[in-house]
């Protein structure tokens, strides 16, 4: 990838639009032609590919949910034959179901190249080493920005998640300049530098790009300040493509923006579904728009936002997130929702369907402890079996190391309304 920036990046608003709207119609006759479920849909909605005249067009065609995609579980959402596949990625999901999305070879250069111009944004150049501590696997922050980095020029240091001690090891033996990472791990990483009796700020770190999970702006304020480093956040999720669909400039730092020759976003309310204007806060809607193995038309994303004008590239930027409209939980990058572990409970026989879920950050890293009751007339050691096989499980099933505290019967209060299912403790700055 050249020093210079992709000349759509600063092209003007009327060429921008002009590509957008010739990538959205064939995304949308791709993903008619080739996924049946995408035809029934756009049949139901009574609307067809060619009906897209206009970008504003997009609004009369029905969205996609996380749902759409746990029913068509494993490869109902791909819109080429699986003899075109190159890499099938995949996130947690309920009944040890995940979320499951596929590339192409050309779909994994086209990733290589948003997160390669991500890190780029960021500061990042050839020749550069890249220490990723993003997890490796069927998770894609891993591979995505491994490939990102690779694109980019830069040697990357494939470290994945985990063994904090020797994290730092390799940062001061390989010193690298770049590291990405989730920002809470980033503290952990800190934390381990000063256990040791090392000075952060003397690392060979210049840039550090965080991703996979909301973080604050004293959380930015206080690895810059510790590392002497350019913090910024990138933004991505698996189902619209991974790492890399939108990035923070560290010129600005004004929030990411949105790689939009690539993903179309929208803000809807996500109440009724219509589509707000741009400064308005909403729902965040993707629509790829290159995409071979699984196009994604109109995703919710369930995350709240506004867009914004562009300020370093003519591409829009998003708001800070303030929120989701669904009850998903993001816990050290990995998404959890309290119906999974509704699911894991009904699976335990000592174990009753009335819980609660505690979220704490005691030490740097989010914690989550499940408060379960057991069933009248079970025993002590029914629920000690229960417990720790429910802990087993959901480590095993959704992918996080959680605390089972199982209550006595009657020992979760009840809700004379709708159920408070998590109890948030984390602080909120």
């Amino acid at each position: 990838m050249s020093l210079t920036l992709d000349p759509i990046e600063t092209a003007s608003r009327d060429e921008l639009q002009a590509l957008q709207l010739e990538r959205l119609r064939w995304s949308l006759a791709h993903a008619y032609e080739g996924n049946p479920r995408y035809r029934e849909k756009f049949d139901a909605a009574g609307v067809h590919p060619d009906d897209l005249k206009s970008l504003s067009d997009l609004a009369r065609f029905p969205f996609t949910t996380k749902q759409d995609l746990r029913d068509a579980y494993p490869f109902g959402f791909f819109a080429v034959p699986q003899e075109r596949l190159a890499r099938i990625h995949a996130s947690s999901g309920t009944t040890g179901k995940p979320t499951v999305v596929g590339y192409t070879r050309k779909d994994i250069e086209t990733w290589s190249h948003v997160v390669a111009r991500s890190i780029h944004a960021a500061g990042g150049r050839p020749g550069m080493k890249a220490h990723i501590a993003y997890g490796y696997g069927l998770f894609t922050g891993g591979l995505g920005a491994h490939y990102g980095a690779e694109a980019l020029g830069c040697a990357v240091i494939p470290m994945s998640g985990g063994q904090t001690e020797k994290q730092v090891q390799l940062i001061q033996d390989f010193k690298p300049e770049i590291i990405l990472v989730t920002p809470s791990y980033m503290l952990a990483i800190l934390d381990e530098f000063r256990r040791q009796g090392l000075d952060p700020v003397q690392s060979s770190l210049k840039i550090g790009i965080f991703g996979a999970e909301p973080w604050t702006a004293e959380m930015r304020s206080e690895i810059e300040r510790s590392f002497g480093i350019d913090a910024v956040d990138i933004y991505g999720l698996s189902e619209v493509m991974g790492p890399g669909v939108a990035q923070e400039c560290a010129i600005a730092k004004d929030g990411p923006t949105i790689w939009e020759d690539h993903f179309y976003p929208e803000i809807i309310d996500p109440e009724t579904g219509a589509v707000l204007p741009d400064g308005e806060e909403g729902e965040l809607v993707f629509t790829s728009l290159t995409k071979e193995a699984m196009p994604i038309i109109r995703y919710r994303t369930r995350d709240l936002t506004r867009l914004l004008p562009g300020t370093t590239r003519t591409m829009r930027r998003m708001a800070k997130i303030t929120g989701r409209s669904d009850d998903m939980m993001i816990i050290r990058g990995v998404n959890v929702f309290p119906s999974q572990i509704e699911e894991l409970i009904l699976g335990c026989p000592a174990l009753a369907p009335h819980y609660q879920i505690e979220l704490t950050r005691p030490d740097r890293m989010d914690q989550m402890r499940v408060l379960v009751e057991c069933r009248a007339g079970a025993s002590e050691e029914e629920r000690t079996a229960d417990g720790k096989r429910l802990t087993e499980r959901i480590k095993r099933m959704i992918g996080v190391t959680v605390a089972v505290d199982v209550r006595p019967d009657g020992g979760i209060a009840r809700s004379e309304g709708k159920a408070k299912r998590v109890i948030d403790l984390r602080p909120k700055n």
